[in-house]
Order: C-alpha cells, then sequence, then structure tokens
C-alpha cells in the first residue's frame, strides 16, 4: 500500500495522482506502516493532495514519532515549539528534540543547546548547551560549529580555549557561515588562538563583508584606513564604512560622518559628515553627540543653533564624554542654547573634573576662588589647583604658588611657592617669570641671588611683560645682576614705553635728555613727557623743578609760561609774514603756548634747505626740506638763546594761488592747531608758516612721518593681525573723536591725511582744507562747492547737504574697508557722475572674505545711507577698544596655541566677536586670497578735487534717489 502511494506521488509508472497517493498513505498508516504515517502528517501538513490540517499532520507526525520514526520526532518538536495545529508547549517540544538528538539528528541538537542555553521550557545549563553545539557540530552543523566557538572563546559550558575556538571558527568559515568569516578574520587580526597573520585576517574580513557583514564592513574599514599589513587606501576605508553605516553599523556610521568632515578618501562634505553623526548621535554613539554639537554650535557645514548644540553637549555629557561636561560648563555659563545657571556650570565643571578633564580642574578652581556656583572655597580651589597642575596645566602652577606664596586655602609655603613658580616659569607663563625675579630679588623664601633675578627679570621681559622690561632696564642701568649697560637699559625702557608703562616713559625722557645709552633728543624728551602727561597717571608739573627766572614750578617739563612768553613778546618786533592775520595767529600761539609743542614760528624761507618734491595734494604740493634752525624745544638760560633741535626733517606742504591770505583762511589753521593741541599725539605737527619769495605763495611747515600717508601703507596693513588692524583704527578714532569734540568736522577724512611714522603712530592732517585757498577765503562759494575725494564721501554731501561728523564717519568706514582689502575704495572704477549716482543709491565696496562678521556689521553701520544711524567716535572707541582688550586677553590665556581656554568675564556677544577675528586671524597664518592690485581706472582719482559738476550734472538724478530712499 505504501509502495503504491509512492508510485502515484513521484508519477513513476503510472500518472502523478496525490490524491491516490495520500489515499494509499492512509491505507497503510492505518495499517501500521511507521513512514506511511510520516508520508501522511507531511501531506498534511503541506496541504498536498488534500487540504491542509495541521491537526490531523501532528496525530500522524506523533503515531511515526511514537514509532520511533527519527525524522518525526523532530517535526514532532518543531509542531509543539511553535504550537502549530495544537497548544505550544516547550516541555513536549524539548522532549522530542531530545529523542531526535539521541539519533543523531544533528538539527534537533542544535535547538536542544538553544533551549538549554536560553533556559527556554527547560533549566538552563550552559555545560549541555555546550555539549549539544559540540555533538551538532560534529555532525557537521554549520552554526552549531560557529556557536560552539562562541561557548570556548568566551569560556561557557566549558574552560576558555582560543585555540579550538579558532579551529570551529576556521571549520565554520569554510562552511559558508559569514559570522564566522569575520570572528576568524578577528582571531588572525588579533593572535587569538593562532599566530597573528593580518593578510589572512584581511582575506576573512574582505569575504565576511562580501557575505553583507557589517562588523566586516567595518573592520576592513579601519584595516584600509590604518595600513595594517596592506596598504592604506582611504578610498576603500571610505567605500566599506558606507557600506556598514548603510547597513546600520552605529560605529560606522560615525567612521562614515569623520571621513565625510575631513575628506578622507572622498570629498569634503560638511552637509553628508552631519547627516551621519546624527544618525549615530541617535542610535546612542556618544562621541557623534558631541561633534554633533560642535557643528551646530560652531555653524559648520549647517546653520548655527545653539539650543541643538546644548542638546546634545548634554546628551554627550550624560553618556560621560568629558569634552562635553566641559562644553556644557559654557553653555551654562554664557547662555548658549539655555538659560545662565553658574550652579549647573559649577556642576558640570565638577564632573569633568572628576572625569580627568584638566581643563575643568583649572576652571574648578576659579569657581572655589570666586564663589561662583557655589560657595566660595578656598581649600578646594587649592586642591584643583593642585591636581591640575601636576597634570600639567601651567597656569594652574602660577595659581598654586601664588596659594602657597599668600597662605591662601592652604599654609603658607614659600619654598614650595617657587617650586611652583619656577614650573611655571619653565613653561613660559611669563607672570611667573617676573615673581620668580622679585622673590631672588628680594631674598623671600630663598636667598637673594641678583643674578638669577636679573635672569627671569629677561624672560619675563622677553615675554612681553612690561613691568619686567622696566625692572630689567633698572638692572642694566644700576648693574644689578648683570654688568652695567646703559644702551640695554635704554632698550628696555623704550620697550616698556611702548608698551604703555608710564614711568618708562618718564626715565626713556632722561635717557634722551642725559644721553645715556642714546644719542641726545630733545624732541623726544618733549615727546615722552607730553606722553606722560596725555596718559592723566601722573602729574605732568614737576613740582621739585623751578624756572631759573622766576623761581616758579615748570608749567611741564623745563617749560615756564610766564617768562617764555615775554620772550617771544620782546621778538616781535624782529620778524613779519607782512601779513596781519598771520602775524596775529602766530603771536597768539607763542603767548599762550604751555610747551614747546604748541609754538608756531614764521620761518625764513633761506632757513630751509634740501628742498625736495615729495607728493602732490589735491590743492598743493608737497616738499620735503631741512629745517636748519630746527624746533624750539626750551630756553638755554647760559647763552640766552633758545635750544632747538637743529636740521630738522620737515614737510613743506605749498598753498597754490595763496600769495594772500585772510583771516577766514587762518581760523581752517587755527582748528588743526587746537585739535593739535588737545592731542599731540594725534595729528601732525604744526611748526608754522614761510613764504616762498618767488611766487609769494604761504608754505605750511609740518612734521615729517617717515611712513607717508596711510595708502602708502595699506599692502602692509593687510598683512596685520587683527588685533595690530584695530589698533591703528582705534588711534584714528580717537583722533576723530578729538575733532568732533571739539565741535569740529575734518571734511575731508582719507587715508591720504592719515600720516604713519616709522614706529606705527597716527596723525591727522589737513582739517577742513580739502578747498583751494579762494574758496576758503570767499564765503559765498565756500557752501556752494563741493570738494574732495569721491569713495570716502557721504551720500549726503554728494546730494549737496552740509557736512556733518556723521559724514567723517561714512570716511571712516572706507578707511576701515581698506583694512580688509588693501586697496583704495571703487579702485576700478570711474569717479564720475554714475559713481557718484550709484553710492547715492546705496552701492559700497563688495565685502571682502574671511571679514569677521561684527567688523561687516559695523563697518555698515558707519556707511548706512542714513546719517543718523551712524555710530559716533565715542561709540566706535568703545566698540573697537573692548575688541582689542577681548582679543589680547585671548591670546595671553591662550599662549600654547592650543585656542582651548576661554576669556571670562565678557558677554556672549563680545564673546563670539573676539572669535570672529580669531578665526580670521587663523585664516590670515594660512594665506588668505589677497586683493591683487591691478591697475586702477584711468578716471579713478584719490587726491580732493572740485566734485561740484558731477553732482549739478545728475541734480536731479540724485534729488530722485533722496524720494526713493
Amino acid at each position: 500500500m505504501f509502495g503504491l502511494a509512492t508510485f502515484y506521488e513521484n508519477g513513476e509508472g503510472t500518472e502523478k495522482n496525490l490524491e491516490k497517493a495520500i489515499h494509499w498513505c492512509q491505507k497503510a498508516a492505518e495499517n501500521g506502516h511507521i513512514k506511511a504515517m510520516f508520508g501522511l502528517a507531511t501531506f498534511y501538513e503541506n496541504g498536498e493532495g488534500t487540504e491542509k490540517n495541521l491537526e490531523k499532520a501532528i496525530h500522524w507526525c506523533q503515531k511515526a514519532a511514537e514509532n520511533g520514526h527519527i525524522k518525526a520526532m523532530f517535526g514532532l518538536a518543531t509542531f509543539y515549539e511553535n504550537g502549530e495545529g495544537t497548544e505550544k508547549n516547550l516541555e513536549k517540544a524539548i522532549h522530542w528534540y531530545q529523542k531526535a538528538a539521541e539519533n543523531d539528528v544533528k538539527e534537533a541538537m542544535f535547538n536542544l543547546a538553544i533551549h538549554y542555553e536560553n533556559g527556554t521550557g527547560i533549566e538552563k545549563n550552559l555545560e549541555k548547551t555546550f555539549y549539544w553545539y559540540q555533538k551538532a557540530a560534529e555532525n557537521g552543523d554549520i552554526k552549531a560549529m560557529f556557536n560552539l566557538a562562541i561557548r570556548y572563546y568566551n569560556g561557557e559550558g566549558t574552560e576558555k580555549n582560543l585555540e579550538k575556538a579558532f579551529h570551529w571558527h576556521q571549520k565554520a568559515a569554510e562552511n559558508g557561515d559569514k559570522e564566522a568569516m569575520n570572528n576568524l578574520a578577528t582571531g588572525y587580526c588579533y593572535g587569538e588562538g593562532t599566530e597573528k597573520n593580518l593578510e589572512k585576517a584581511i582575506h576573512w574580513y574582505q569575504k565576511a563583508a562580501e557575505n553583507g557583514v557589517k562588523e566586516a564592513m567595518f573592520n576592513l574599514a579601519i584595516s584600509y584606513k590604518n595600513g595594517e599589513e596592506t596598504e592604506m587606501n582611504l578610498e576603500k576605508a571610505f567605500y566599506w564604512y558606507q557600506k556598514a553605516a548603510e547597513n546600520g553599523h552605529i560605529k560606522a556610521m560615525f567612521g562614515l560622518a569623520t571621513f565625510y568632515e575631513n575628506g578622507e578618501g572622498t570629498e569634503k562634505n560638511l552637509e553628508k559628515a552631519i547627516h551621519w553623526y546624527q544618525k549615530a548621535a541617535e542610535n546612542g554613539i556618544k562621541e557623534a553627540m558631541f561633534n554633533l554639537a560642535i557643528h551646530y554650535e560652531k555653524e559648520k557645514g549647517i546653520e548655527s543653533n545653539l539650543e541643538k548644540a546644548f542638546y546634545w553637549y548634554q546628551k554627550a555629557a550624560e553618556n560621560g564624554v568629558k569634552e562635553a561636561m566641559f562644553s556644557l560648563i559654557t553653555c551654562y555659563k554664557d547662555e548658549e542654547g539655555t538659560e545662565m545657571n553658574l550652579e549647573k556650570a559649577f556642576y558640570w565643571c565638577q564632573k569633568a573634573a572628576e572625569n580627568g578633564h584638566i581643563k575643568a580642574m583649572y576652571n574648578l578652581v576659579i569657581y572655589y576662588e570666586n564663589g561662583e556656583g557655589t560657595e566660595k572655597n578656598l581649600e578646594k580651589a587649592f586642591y584643583w589647583c593642585q591636581k591640575a597642575a601636576e597634570n600639567g596645566i601651567k597656569e594652574a602652577m602660577f595659581n598654586l604658588a601664588t596659594f602657597y606664596e599668600n597662605g591662601e586655602g592652604t599654609e603658607k609655603n614659600l619654598e614650595k611657592a617657587i617650586h611652583w613658580y619656577q614650573k611655571a616659569a619653565e613653561n613660559d607663563v611669563k607672570e611667573a617669570m617676573f615673581n620668580l625675579a622679585i622673590i631672588y630679588e628680594n631674598g623671600e623664601g630663598t636667598e637673594k641671588n641678583l643674578e638669577k633675578a636679573f635672569h627671569w627679570c629677561q624672560k619675563s621681559a622677553e615675554n612681553g611683560v612690561k613691568e619686567a622690561m622696566f625692572s630689567l632696564a633698572e638692572c642694566y642701568e644700576n648693574g644689578e645682576g648683570t654688568e652695567k649697560n646703559l644702551e640695554k637699559a635704554f632698550h628696555w625702557y623704550h620697550k616698556a614705553a611702548e608698551n604703555g608703562h608710564i614711568k618708562a616713559m618718564t626715565n626713556l625722557a632722561i635717557c634722551y635728555e642725559k644721553e645715556k645709552g642714546t644719542e641726545s633728543n630733545l624732541e623726544k624728551v618733549f615727546y615722552c613727557h607730553q606722553k606722560v602727561s596725555e596718559s592723566n597717571k601722573v602729574n605732568p608739573k614737576n613740582e621739585s623743578e623751578l624756572c631759573n627766572e622766576c623761581k616758579q614750578p615748570y608749567t611741564v617739563y623745563w617749560w615756564c609760561q610766564k617768562c617764555n612768553s615775554k620772550r617771544f613778546q620782546q621778538d616781535f618786533s624782529n620778524w613779519t609774514s607782512k601779513n596781519e592775520f598771520i602775524d596775529k595767529f602766530i603771536q597768539r600761539a607763542q603767548l599762550n603756548a604751555k610747551n614747546s609743542y604748541e609754538i608756531l614760528e614764521w620761518i625764513p624761507y633761506n632757513k630751509l634747505t634740501n628742498i625736495n618734491y615729495y607728493d602732490k595734494g589735491g590743492f598743493s604740493d608737497i616738499h620735503k626740506a631741512i629745517w636748519s634752525d630746527g624746533p624750539i624745544y626750551g630756553w638755554n638760560f647760559d647763552k640766552e638763546q633758545w635750544n632747538r633741535q637743529t636740521d630738522y626733517e620737515v614737510i613743506l606742504k605749498t598753498l597754490n594761488n595763496s600769495s594772500s591770505l585772510n583771516s577766514k583762511f587762518l581760523d581752517e589753521w587755527k582748528y588743526h592747531y587746537n585739535c593739535q593741541k588737545k592731542s599731540f599725539s594725534k595729528f601732525i605737527q604744526f611748526f608754522g608758516i614761510t613764504q616762498d619769495p618767488k611766487n609769494l605763495n604761504y608754505i605750511i611747515i609740518m612734521s615729517y612721518a617717515k611712513k607717508g600717508n596711510l595708502r602708502k601703507c595699506l599692502s602692509d596693513i593687510i598683512k596685520f593681525r587683527w588685533q595690530e588692524k584695530l589698533q591703528l583704527l582705534e588711534k584714528i578714532v580717537l583722533g576723530l573723536k578729538v575733532i568732533h569734540e571739539s565741535n569740529l568736522i575734518h571734511g575731508d577724512f582719507h587715508d591720504g591725511n592719515i600720516l604713519m611714522s616709522d614706529d606705527y603712530e597716527l596723525f591727522i592732517i589737513d582739517l577742513g582744507l580739502c578747498k583751494p585757498i579762494s574758496d576758503l577765503q570767499d564765503s559765498d562759494n565756500k557752501f556752494n562747492e563741493v570738494y574732495g575725494v569721491l569713495p570716502y564721501m557721504a551720500p549726503e554731501i554728494l546730494r549737496k547737504k552740509p557736512y556733518t561728523s556723521a559724514s567723517d564717519i561714512y570716511s571712516f568706514s572706507m578707511i576701515m574697508w581698506e583694512f580688509t582689502s588693501g586697496i583704495p575704495p571703487f579702485y576700478r572704477k570711474a569717479h564720475d557722475h554714475h559713481l557718484t549716482l550709484s553710492i547715492c543709491e546705496g552701492e559700497r565696496p563688495e565685502i571682502i572674505k574671511n571679514t569677521p562678521r561684527c567688523y561687516i556689521n559695523l563697518m555698515k553701520k558707519c556707511w548706512n545711507s542714513d546719517p543718523f544711524k551712524r555710530p559716533t567716535t565715542i561709540m566706535l572707541e568703545h566698540i573697537i577698544s573692548k575688541w582689542i582688550r577681548s582679543i589680547n586677553k585671548f591670546y595671553e590665556v591662550n599662549r600654547d596655541e592650543n585656542y582651548e581656554f576661554r576669556v571670562s568675564n565678557i558677554d556672549k556677544q563680545l564673546r563670539n566677536d573676539m572669535l570672529e577675528f580669531v578665526e580670521a586671524n587663523k585664516a590670515l597664518v594660512q594665506g588668505q586670497e589677497c586683493t591683487s592690485i591691478t591697475q586702477h581706472h584711468s578716471q579713478a582719482y584719490y587726491t580732493s578735487r572740485r566734485l561740484t559738476e558731477i553732482l549739478v550734472q545728475e541734480d536731479s538724478e540724485c534729488l530722485e534717489c533722496i524720494i526713493k530712499n
């Protein structure tokens, strides 16, 4: 009967007929044929030749199993395990798996091992797990081979045995198990259970990866990245990172993101980097969380979003990333992406420090020292300062020394203070060097040692500490700790003075006066004393110095106004310019001169020699000459005559068509002279007037600035770091501020009217003198004609509106722009009515790449079409000086150029501005693209000229602009 059933089932010797096959199979089964029972169960299970009926399938499968059919035993176990055709019953499933396994069914052995491993339907038993995996593996079950390898590798259910683990991984891999291929590769890679063989490791990683094992793809990427026993190949590393990431490997997502960020093995693509950082972060990769936060904070490849930056910093910190903990400090302290919360800032600082973040240790010192976010606790401040110092934070070394020196948070201990000052000094902390010098000088906590004091003073001075420069100069002057050397003393007094040390400036004046280490230079003596006077930090009067004649204190250094005004007055009859307005102007200046800088003279033309052409202004010719007498600097009581700086270099500004001058013209020079008196260091010195005997033109005699006008220096300025550019701009603003606070305007403010000395001092010239002499003297023309340099002229002036202080601010914006471009504005355009109209309509110079955004914003405010929206000089001084202080502080606290320390006690906006300048400085170092100076337009003019025709010609169009604006 069963034989007949098989003929019908297979169509052997007759047509295939499953219904008849089932009929005869049923007959045979009912008559006790075991194989027929199992065959009938199969027909009912698969619904072949009859309707599918799992209940009947189980019935006949059980009958066959109970009668010793091995396959039926395994099949019955699966029915009970899966609850198919009967209720799920793991105990019965395990019973029949056991029976089948005992009859060498390898699949039953494998399934039985899994139940013992997981404790499902039976008590968990790792020894039996191991036993049945081993039995199944020995019977050729590939998955069992792999699992047996894992048992040997981990020592589960048996002793750990890497050799046997490697053996079974190899057997499984050779039989096509892809996971085993990956593990086998790892065995070869690390020499686990076999000799290390990186070539074979890569072979098996490759096989596993090609079979879709994402872990192998990841491992292969790492191998190609590191070049382990294969050539480094970043393209292949990128390929496998990408494959692994796309297959859901979380670590590969992070690796792929870093490749996109750094442009390794592929083109740099920050957008894709962020995409994969996001995927990795969402899957719990804490490093990805941190990097994602950085991108949101720094606006790298994605729009800045401080809230998201804060979110991901917090997630990374909660997952133990100490760098993220440290970043959270700033978020809470500076309100970046969250509300200010000093308690939480302190909390995360403490967490980061406890997790070994060295800089957090040092920040924790500041929190405990200042009582920010926690109670003030000098003992804890000292503790964390010591931890940070021991971990190499040089600033902490310095602070630890001060704790020991002052007995704060610990007992006073000068020996330990010296030890840590020494450590900090050896790590280039310049303040520590100077403190060490003081300790050795005074013999505090150690023997007095002037040689060591000198050594550390010298080191500190060379590192820019102005107090150390001054002390070093004193060492050289007095021969303390070194040989006496007046030249070196002069050098360091000069350096200290340049850095703003007032007492050094006074001593420098003495050096120039007494010829100590330098030649006598009485002009510089006066300059030094004037700088001291301007500083308002000391009394300019020297009460101990009395005038030899009237026995009263000098007005300023060696100058008695009372006596000198008499001498000038007595000399009035000995000179004349033959112009009553000039004579009165000069005489008044001489009578009121409070110092030698305020003296004006009528200078005989024959006292000028070596007259050579130097430059050309809009309405004047510029010559350079030697003034044989030179300027007055004081009275010589012995010789009863003026002391002068003889053979003095000067500039002669010849005023064309000026043979006759009236008081209106001199009013303009009075403005310049009065500003000069208020701030001698911001305006070029005006010595007096002479007259050319040939054409009778009057000539203004001024001080000579060796670097010439600012325009000639732009090619150098463009290379300066931003803090240096800002310092120059601040000097310009301070000069302009003097003008505006004197209720004056410049009226022709551009780079040609700002001069630079060889030590980078800036001087404003030509205050209100951009017009021809005839216009300056003709009150009818004065307000009808417009003169100047077109690119620097504010739109309202081009519309024939009056000059205001805001017009000067617009001109200043063009100088700001020049500091970013290195060329004058509108260099390649004709300066005609078209440009006039364009400026009125809002055209401005193109913003230069890598210019800090905050600088651009200020520049745009200065060139705003609405004069009332432009900042004042006071506002400009405030903004620029804050920028300078913050940038200098940043570089001071980041002397090692790692740029990891933040500047404290500045607001969020100033911090952002500061960092923009720091980034711009990096672009300068890396070599930004400089604007190439090509031939300027033939109709581009940068000297003052008459522009009225341009405005009148297009008057209707300009009026139209006014309506539009």
